[in-house]
């Protein structure tokens, strides 16, 4: 399973918010709750993410064995 706890730890340390997600980064708030749920996303979302936030995949996703 793909979550995204590490997502809310890099956008804290940076100090960007949902709100700047949405803004700079084309993200409807629809993502931001899937994201939350940690449900499927597409890769052209976790690019503008990575994008946005200036980090790499594995600063906002990782891979948890079920």
């Amino acid at each position: 399973m793909i979550v995204y706890d590490k997502l809310w730890e890099t956008m804290k340390k940076k100090g960007i918010t949902t709100y700047t997600l949405r803004e700079k980064g084309g993200i409807d708030s629809k993502t931001v709750r899937r994201l939350r749920a940690n449900e499927n996303m597409e890769t052209k979302t976790l690019n503008k993410l990575c994008s946005v936030l200036d980090c790499k995949l594995e600063d906002i996703a990782e891979y948890i064995k079920d």
